[in-house]
Parts: structure tokens; sequence; C-alpha cells
């Protein structure tokens, strides 16, 4: 758990990410090598006690998370979302398993749709030990007060949200649970640190699964949690002594990508606002869900507190189930695959992926269309991915 350095204020995020780094490299390397290290030395016991009882800084064993690359991370991590901590984790659902065990013991309340294995472990982890957990429907978002009838719970959400991208204001929904003394973690991953910062606008803990925009290229499996120094240090025990803590190699392969995060960011962002235009003028499409569109039902909301509307979009294909996934399996440079956030575009089906274990019904409740198409759009030409669709729905 790592402290970014002070920077200036005026400094924009790509400098910030490129030049805020904990460690200076013996040889003059602008980057920390990869320490793998899991135990360290110390000159003799009163040295390995003041480390462990805080009255001097070290690394003691990697597990803890003392290992610099990834304290290195953490801070570049922490800068991201401008705050005041970071920790890393091996997974995003081991960033979000470890802070809703932390700050959701005395009660979760969901507001709207969550990435599937956030659901399940809510469901079947959570749940079961105990832990009571509300849903409500984005429709219901007027009710949250009223079960927030006990301080100290904690209200949990995703926006934009998966697969239809519904978004929900993180402003009002903060005032609404500071109020009534409940925390508010918000899921970050589909927006990214560079559309919009949850922890600016009222948001207590911003968590992210790493293995999308911030690595970036589908190539690493890691977690994030952002928040103060004091709702991070108790999730930096659990992380701990449930074993979550991401490998130093991963770490570093992290570090090397958020270099490029802004700029990879911006071309999703132009990708994904091309691809939604022209999917919007399709004769087969009958419904584009994208945040930068005017004709979105959250795009207003979107415009107040995105400065970009990301690389997710869906769409909903005339002709239903059958129709889409047709469309899917002619595609050529989109690949059929669940994820997001890589350099390559994806495309998925909800009906058949995230959302197969909901009866129709429910789904259709959710607004997830039995012709909905998931998205991802990569960097590749945005001519290439409108022709490849279109060729696709033809």
């Amino acid at each position: 758990m790592s402290n970014p350095a002070s920077k200036p204020d005026h400094q924009g995020p790509a400098t910030r990410i490129i030049h805020n780094r904990r460690h200076q490299d013996t040889f003059g390397s602008p980057y920390s090598p990869i320490y793998n290290t899991t135990t360290y030395r110390f000159e003799n016991t009163a040295a390995l006690l003041d480390m462990i009882e805080g009255r001097s800084e070290g690394y003691l064993y990697t597990r803890w998370g003392t290992n610099p690359s990834i304290q290195e991370l953490e801070q570049g991590l922490a800068g991201l979302e401008q705050a005041e901590a970071a920790l890393a984790f091996a997974s995003g659902m081991a960033a979000i398993s470890a802070t809703l065990f932390t700050h959701g013991r005395n009660g979760i309340v969901c507001v709207g749709d969550l990435y599937g294995g956030t659901q399940a472990f809510l469901v079947e982890q959570c749940q079961a030990l105990g832990i009571q957990v509300t849903f409500l429907f984005r429709e219901e978002l007027n009710h949250l007060a009223e079960h927030l009838d006990q301080p100290g719970k904690l209200v949990y959400f995703e926006t934009p949200a998966n697969p239809n991208m519904a978004m929900l204001d993180i402003r009002a929904i903060a005032e609404t649970a500071h109020k009534h003394g409940a925390l508010v973690a918000v899921d970050n991953t589909f927006a990214s640190p560079i559309n919009q910062k949850p922890l600016a606008l009222g948001a207590d803990l911003v968590l992210h699964s790493a293995s999308k925009y911030l690595g970036g290229h589908s190539d690493i499996t890691a977690g994030a949690l952002m928040t103060s120094e004091a709702l991070a240090k108790p999730v930096a025990s659990w992380r701990k002594n449930l074993g979550q803590l991401i490998a130093p190699e991963t770490a570093a392969l992290l570090s090397r990508s958020l270099r490029t995060l802004p700029v990879r960011i911006r071309q999703h962002n132009e990708n994904a606002m091309s691809v939604a235009q022209a999917m919007e003028a399709h004769p087969k499409v009958t419904k584009v869900h994208y945040p930068g569109l005017p004709s979105f039902e959250g795009h207003e909301l979107a415009c107040k507190q995105m400065s970009g509307f990301g690389g997710m979009l869906s769409i909903e294909v005339e002709g239903g189930q059958e129709a889409a996934a047709q469309v899917a399996d002619s595609l050529k440079i989109f690949l059929l695959a669940t994820s997001l956030g890589g350099v390559e575009s994806l495309v998925s089906q909800p009906s058949a992926t995230s959302h197969h274990g909901l009866s129709r019904d429910e789904r259709l409740r959710r607004g997830i269309g039995d012709g909905m198409l998931r998205l991802s759009v990569g960097l590749e030409d945005a001519t290439d991915l409108i022709d490849d669709l279109t060729q696709a729905l033809s």
C-alpha cells in the first residue's frame, strides 16, 4: 500500500503516470527492475523489529505487500484515481471480495446491474456467511435510503453497467449514502480512470478489474482498489491473510501498461464513438447502447460525470437471439470472446455468456434484449471495424 509522491497539481494524468515512480534504480534505468524476492534480510534483530513495528520503512515478506515492484505499481494506481492509497491484487474478484469482506460486514446494498462474478460472490459467499445483501434495480434507486436503516453499510454499484451501459449518478448516490452513514464503492472498470473519477464525485472506494483497460493487452490478470489510507489499511490485512497479492512479475507488466493508458483510452473512445454512430444508422440494428450518443438514455448524466465515453457499447440486432448469434459468428476482425479492454476488438452475446444464467424475463427486465451483442471496441482502424460489422449484419 503506497502513497503517491507529491506532484504539482497542474500535471496531467499522462505525466503523472509516467513520472510518478517510487524507486530510483541504482543503474539509471527509468523504471525499477522486477523484484521476485519473497523475503528480505536484516542486519540485526533490532532493525527487523523497527520495520515490523513501524519505526522504519523496509521490506519483510512479499505476501504482506512489501515488495518494490508491487509498491511502485500501487503508487501509480493511486495517482490514476488521485487517491491517498492503492492496493494491487491477483485479480479483479480478489480486489472486490477483500473490499466487500472488509467494509460490507454491516450490510451491502447493490444498485443496478453487476458483473456476474460479483453477483455470484454476493449470493454464494457473502449471504452464506450471514452478510445482509440487498439488490436494487436502477429504477428503485429512490428507495435507497430505506435500506440504509443503520450506519456502517456499504453501497456498491458499477457505472457504466454491463452490458447495457446504464448510468448511475455517483454524486447523488454518495450524498444519500453519506447522510445515512454508509460508504460508497464504485466499480470503475468500464469507464477507466481516464474517463471517470468516482472519488472526485464523492465515492469512498474505487475498484478495477485491472485485467481490462488498465492492463490493456489481454495478457495479465489483476485487480486494484484506490481509496483513502484509513479505508485501505484493513483491506490490506484481508489481502495478506487470504493470499490475494499480485505477483511481482504481473505488477511490473501492469506498471508498463499504465504508461500508455491515456493514449490508449483516447483511441478506444474515438473508435467506439465511430462504431456507435455507424451502428445507429444501420437498418438491421434496432438500438445502440453507448453513453456518447445523444439518443442514449443516460447521455446527459454521462456528459456530466465522464470526460470520455469509453470503448464499450452494445447493439440490439433485428431478429433476436439467433440473428445476433449469426452476426457474432460472421465477424472476421472482432473476436468472439469474453472480457474487454484489450487492443483487439471483442464481441460477446450476453444471453449466452455473462447473463446466461438468468431467465429471459429477468434479462428483459434488466434491459438485456434477446438480440443484444456487447462490443469491446479495440484499437484497430475504426473503418475496418465498421466494415466488419456491416458485412456480418448483411
